[in-house]
This record gives structure tokens, sequence and C-alpha cells, in this order.
């Protein structure tokens, strides 16, 4: 790669960043004003297209018509910090995000995320774990719809890690749809580790509902298995995860 290339790039990255944190900083001020969680929820439906767009990141969103007319549980692969705006620009602004409790010392980051219900889960404390998973099936009883990275967080290498059991145990047992959800590219333009983003473009494949109540004798595992069989086929990445441990205890999700 020549140096002017280098250099377009480079300047592309700090302009994409500049975008980001400007009207990511004038959202955090106007939510922290405004008291209606609907309205703040839509503010950062918008506010996060509007991000994608002023960067030039194309963003495609593939079956949208997909996702159920009740709450369902979305779960997620999880590649990088682009994750996050990307599904709230992509998705209906009904979703509950579950966060994992360290977003807590970054405090316009919890800001924004609490003023639009975000849940924040204990990933490391069993006991505060098991108290989070309490509050996520009320908040699941109570008909809210629920998004996780099951993965519980991203690495620089491609690939589908284990499952955290937060989404899966929770839809379980409020007989919740859980919806598999692939986002393609989000690694390349914002590599674990990367200062700068690069240019490249976005993809959310939204695929079929898993209904619980199709499965057999052990719907948790079986749910686990059928999301990470369709979210392998669209994500076209290595499965990372051996038979062995792709169940991992819940503790929080990021």
């Amino acid at each position: 790669m020549n140096f002017l290339k280098r250099f377009l790039i480079a300047a592309w990255g700090v302009y994409a960043l500049v975008v980001f944190f400007t009207l990511a900083l004038l959202l955090t001020l106007a939510v922290a004003l405004i008291p209606s969680q609907n309205i703040c929820r839509r503010m950062v439906h918008r506010t996060a297209q509007l991000i994608l767009k002023l960067a030039g990141i194309p963003v495609t969103v593939h079956h949208l018509n997909r996702l159920p007319e009740g709450p369902c549980v979305i779960v997620a692969n999880h590649a990088s910090y682009l994750d996050g705006p990307l599904i709230a620009a992509a998705l209906p602004p009904i979703f509950s995000f579950v966060i994992k409790q360290e977003i807590r010392k970054m405090p316009g980051a919890h800001l924004l995320l609490r003023r639009v219900g975000s849940h924040f889960v204990e990933r490391f404390n069993r006991k505060k774990s098991a108290a989070d998973a309490r509050r996520l099936l009320d908040s699941a009883k109570d008909g809210q719809a629920l998004a996780f990275f099951a993965e519980g967080t991203f690495q620089k290498k491609p690939g589908l890690m284990p499952f955290r059991m937060g989404a899966f145990s929770t839809a379980v047992r409020a007989d919740f749809p859980v919806v598999p959800m692939v986002i393609r590219g989000a690694r390349h333009i914002l590599p674990s580790g990367a200062r700068l983003p690069r240019p490249g473009k976005l993809e959310v494949i939204i695929q079929m509902p898993i209904r619980v109540n199709q499965l057999a004798s052990n719907p948790t595992r079986e749910l686990v298995a059928a999301t990470r069989t369709q979210m392998l086929r669209e994500l076209g990445e290595e499965d990372l995860a051996p038979e062995t441990t792709t169940l991992v205890p819940a503790r929080g999700q990021d």
C-alpha cells in the first residue's frame, strides 16, 4: 500500500471518529434532558443511522420482516465496537440491550445506555450474576424485547466463540422466540486493538425465529445449537467452540 493510500485511509478514519464522538456527545446531552424512554430510543436509532451515513459506511439490513410482532430475544455475533451502534441503527427502537457491567465505568456511555433502558449485568460475580438473570427474566415477562451478544466479548481472530447462556435461559423461561442475527463487516472496519476504523461496508442478516415450543426435551441446549447453526451458516467464519465448551455458564453479556 503506497503512502498516499495509507494517508487517505487514516484521514478517513480520523474523520469517522470525529463524526462518531461529536454526534454521540450531542446525543448523550439530549437524552440526559429528555424524560421519555421511547423518545430517547428513537433518538439513538436515528443518530446511529446518521453517524454511519455521514461516515460513509454503507449498511444493508436483510430480512427485517422476519422479526416477530411480539417480544423476542435477539442473539447477535460480536466482532467489534461497531456492533452496538450498528444494531441500534438496524433494529427498530424497541429493544433493551444487555450490556456488561463494566460499561458503568464510562460515564457518558453508561448514561446514554441507561436512559434507553439497557440492562447491565455482572459477568464474574456469581451471586450478582444470578440476581441479574432474575431481573432480566422479570423484564422479559413484562414484555420487553431483549438483544444480546451471546459470546459476551469479541477478539481480533475471526470466528464464533462459545455462547454464554443468559440469552437462551431467559428465552426459554419467558417463552420468547430467539432470533439469530449475523453482523458482517464490522471486524474488517474496526478490529480489536485498532486505533482508527478503515473503510468498508456493513451487513446485518436477520434469520428465522426459533420458537421454544418447537423444541424437545432439553430446550435450552437445543436452542443454543439451532441458533449457532443458523449463525455459522451466514457468518462464513470458523466455529471456535468445541462441542464440549459450546455452552458457557451465564455470567452476563457484553
